[in-house]
């Protein structure tokens, strides 16, 4: 659905309010605006009004503290009187809110024609201009697009009024903040988002970003109003959500710290004469393939090492040839003689006489005489 661009850019901008001038309040301050919020809010389910008469009050009271200087006590005041025009303005009359039934919800602060006075001055500073293009209103456009879904519809309406009690979202336009809490709200139901060729498709990822940020501590009035049963149990819906995402946030920590930790076990210098003192240490640390390395080998063998038996011929291939461990005899060798200690070399090489043997005298050859 085209929307007309005097709608989408003159209205909204003629009727929206000035945050900076609201940061000039000599009194009020934006840490007061949650219990005011809360007290329109209650009133606001307690006279059954509609949601859009809800955000255009705000609307009206955000324009008149944008344009005067509010005192303390009077700020509720202010908002009574704002969610009194809203409900003239576009509500039903038979729902419309009575001054004797304002002054009871604020327990007979201020006198009945308190009320009537300020409604007048509200009117007067604005120069009643009350119609303002609302949230609400750009999101039963968005929702036309798409077949109608009560889930969603409250859950959009959950966001943005958690959006009402947050400065940053003040000055944003009601087409955009609207835009951007439905895609937020199809995320955490988890529908399916228009494309971007359909109006509703074209929200601001900025603002949903900043949505999705406040959503955490929502008000305690909010909390009640949307989990009942009228409004679909959303808020109970929004903690499942969260608590979803907090279980995944905690998961990619540890994921992420673990990766640091293998990271910086990587770049750990390596001690270099315990790898060299250690080669099964050192195929470890250089990642290499290595050989299991086998134990000592412990025996009680007082002579010799066990020798490794001798495959039999023929058996080469066959497990089963093989006896069991235990009827092996381990072979003995003889044992090595120690030889002799220093003093008992140097005993067996003392100096000893060499007695020579004494050779036979050659006897003298006898002359013998031959007779011819």
């Amino acid at each position: 659905m085209l929307l007309s661009p005097v709608l989408t850019s003159f209205l909204q901008a003629e009727t929206l309010p000035d945050v900076t001038s609201i940061d000039i309040q000599t009194e009020i301050q934006w840490y007061m605006r949650p219990f005011l919020l809360d007290f329109l809010i209650e009133a606001h389910a307690a006279f059954q009004l509609l949601p859009e008469t809800l955000y255009l009050a705000v609307n009206l009271l955000d324009r008149y503290c944008s344009k005067r200087v509010v005192y303390k006590r009077h700020y509720q005041l202010v908002g009574c009187a704002a969610m009194l025009i809203a409900a003239k303005y576009g509500d039903r009359k038979d729902r419309v809110p009575g001054v004797k039934e304002l002054r009871g919800m604020c327990c007979g602060l201020y006198e009945d024609e308190m009320f009537t006075q300020m409604e007048r001055h509200v009117l007067q500073t604005l120069e009643w201009a009350i119609g303002h293009p609302t949230i609400d209103s750009f999101l039963q456009l968005a929702l036309s697009e798409q077949p109608y879904d009560a889930e969603v519809e409250h859950m959009t309406w959950f966001i943005c009024e958690i959006a009402l009690f947050d400065r940053d979202f003040v000055g944003v336009l009601p087409s955009i903040m609207s835009r951007s809490a439905l895609a937020l709200a199809r995320c955490i139901l988890g529908r399916q988002l228009p494309s971007q060729a359909e109006w509703a498709g074209r929200y601001d990822s900025t603002v949903l970003v900043k949505l999705s940020e406040k959503v955490y501590n929502p008000s305690a009035v909010l909390q009640k109003k949307f989990g009942s049963a009228q409004y679909s149990y959303v808020a109970n819906k929004m903690e499942m959500f969260l608590e979803r995402q907090r279980q995944l946030d905690l998961e990619r920590q540890r994921q992420l710290e673990l990766q640091q930790h293998r990271q910086s076990q990587a770049l750990q210098p390596v001690d270099m004469n315990a790898i060299h003192s250690q080669p099964q240490v050192a195929m470890q640390a250089y990642g290499l393939p290595h050989t299991p390395q086998k134990g000592f080998y412990t025996s009680n063998m007082t002579n010799g090492l066990a020798t490794p038996p001798i495959t039999p011929d023929g058996d080469y291939n066959n497990a089963s040839a093989y006896k069991p461990a235990q009827q092996m005899v381990p072979q003995r060798y003889t044992a090595t003689p120690t030889p002799p200690s220093s003093g008992e070399q140097a005993q067996a090489y003392q100096y000893r006489p060499y007695h020579y043997a004494q050779q036979p005298q050659p006897q003298p050859m006898q002359q013998q005489y031959y007779v011819r």
